[in-house]
């Protein structure tokens, strides 16, 4: 009895101590989320001042309205680019990579060990090693300044092909031998049967992609030429040179351009976790 109630307080205290630390974790990593907030709101007087305030004394929306009516860097334009662009490879990379990984998990051939070997391979080469090569075959294509030359090259993902393919060799094979049965096919076992119980996976790559995706910038800036077709992140680089430094703008920029983040991981945060755990990944 005595060491049951010993145990009541130590327990009590580690939950504690790990509230605290778990409390202060949170508000270190929200401290850059309220420094975004803060400048994208003050007054330029009150960004160039020595003296630090905790909150503008009179809130603007002043940045805001000046961000979106630059006609030079057009932001609404590239927000626009950037959700067509994300939207666009999470779809694409998402059934690209669920039909590989399928394919690599479930459909018997003696080379599905080397292909996911190679595949496996390919994640440890360096993204900047074939920007090069990749480059040339788009502007050998006809496609910098385009959509598809934003899109196409980046639509296969090792990671997410392997992480379905994961997926995929737990998944129940007693529901593909019943769809069998019932004279299913392999496309449409794998359609009507297999991926409606994937949703997990299927959002945590989005998630993961359609984050990728948004934050990209190198590749668009090489591809995105026309500001026609900047991203947002091209377009907020765009308030920064070696001449100047356009502060409240690119805090402000910064504000609108992780508001989607936001609301894509809040939203599927926890798809993004279950479906991480299932693959089989640790």
């Amino acid at each position: 009895m005595s060491t049951l109630v010993t145990r009541g307080p130590r327990r009590r205290g580690r939950d504690a101590a790990r509230y605290v630390l778990l409390s202060a974790l949170a508000l270190v990593f929200l401290l850059p989320f309220y420094v975004i907030l803060r400048n994208a709101l003050a007054t330029p007087a009150e960004l160039a001042s020595a003296s630090w305030v905790w909150w503008p004394a009179d809130p603007s929306l002043d940045n805001l309205r000046r961000l979106f009516a630059d006609q030079n860097v057009r932001f609404a334009r590239s927000l626009l680019n950037s959700a067509v662009v994300s939207v666009l490879q999470t779809v694409l990379t998402v059934a690209i990579s669920a039909m590989a990984g399928y394919g690599l998990a479930r459909v018997p051939s003696r080379a599905s060990r080397l292909v996911l070997g190679l595949t496996v391979l390919t994640l440890m080469v360096p993204t900047t090693v074939t920007f090069v090569p990749t480059f040339v075959m788009v502007s050998s294509l006809g496609w910098i300044s385009s959509l598809r030359g934003l899109v196409v090259p980046v639509l296969f993902s090792a990671f997410a092909t392997f992480l379905f393919r994961q997926f995929f060799s737990g998944f129940p094979v007693e529901l593909e031998e019943a769809a069998a049965i019932d004279g299913a096919g392999r496309w449409r076992t794998f359609t009507r049967v297999v991926l409606p119980n994937a949703w997990g996976i299927c959002a945590a790559v989005g998630t993961i992609t359609f984050l990728n995706a948004w934050n990209s910038f190198l590749w668009p800036l090489l591809i995105g030429q026309d500001p026609a077709y900047r991203t947002v992140q091209v377009a907020l680089s765009a308030y920064t040179s070696s001449q100047r430094v356009d502060t409240a703008q690119v805090f402000t920029g910064s504000a609108v351009a992780i508001l989607p983040v936001l609301v894509v991981f809040v939203v599927l945060q926890r798809q993004l976790v279950q479906g991480v755990e299932r693959s089989g990944i640790d």
